[in-house]
């Protein structure tokens, strides 16, 4: 099986380590495969898009999540090192409100299926970090919304590097509104 699938603590978002092929040489490994990624998680579906962004340690993108046409995404880190967390945000959910995180980096090529009724973001812990994500649904600014990142009703543990005390965020993250005001999923 080219990916081992490992589910977290919220069961529909999975863990998944794809075979890498090493030597001398560097490594290779199929980064997606729409027949393996389907019998591997019985997932069959249909990316529309794919996103590559470049950040800065201390750099917190999101909790981003899309009101409508909600979007599931399969992220991975090409470079450098991040802490990626998914919510809950299914109030028909047992698991609505809670989240999980893991390190995804390049070194370890794992890859995270966030799929579409989560909030996702991330914190960059390396000096920088390419971060790859394909996702299920086109991007529409008009719908996205951001939960706030520390929220104490979440309690989302950040590894901030040891020299900041806040992240690094964009306007609309700075704004964001936290999950007792937050739009959400039915």
């Amino acid at each position: 099986m080219p990916y081992t699938v490992t589910p977290t603590s919220l069961p529909e978002v999975l863990i998944l380590q794809p075979q890498v092929f090493g030597d001398a040489r560097g490594f290779f490994y199929e980064s997606f495969n729409a027949r393996d990624f389907a019998k591997a998680t019985g997932l069959d579906l249909a990316f529309v898009q794919d996103n590559h962004s470049l950040s800065a340690q201390g750099v917190l993108r999101g909790l981003h999540y899309q009101i409508q046409h909600a979007q599931g995404k399969l992220v991975r880190v090409v470079r450098g090192e991040v802490f990626d967390v998914a919510v809950d945000m299914r109030q028909s959910s047992p698991t609505f409100g809670k989240w999980t995180g893991c390190h995804l980096s390049a070194e370890n090529a794992k890859q995270l299926w966030v799929p579409p009724g989560f909030a996702h973001g991330f914190l960059v812990l390396s000096e920088s970090a390419e971060f790859l994500y394909k996702t299920t649904d086109y991007w529409y600014p008009e719908f996205e919304k951001s939960l706030l990142w520390n929220d104490a009703s979440l309690g989302i543990d950040w590894p901030l590097p040891p020299h900041m005390t806040q992240p690094l965020l964009a306007t609309k993250d700075a704004a964001a509104l936290p999950l007792a005001q937050a739009l959400t999923y039915a």
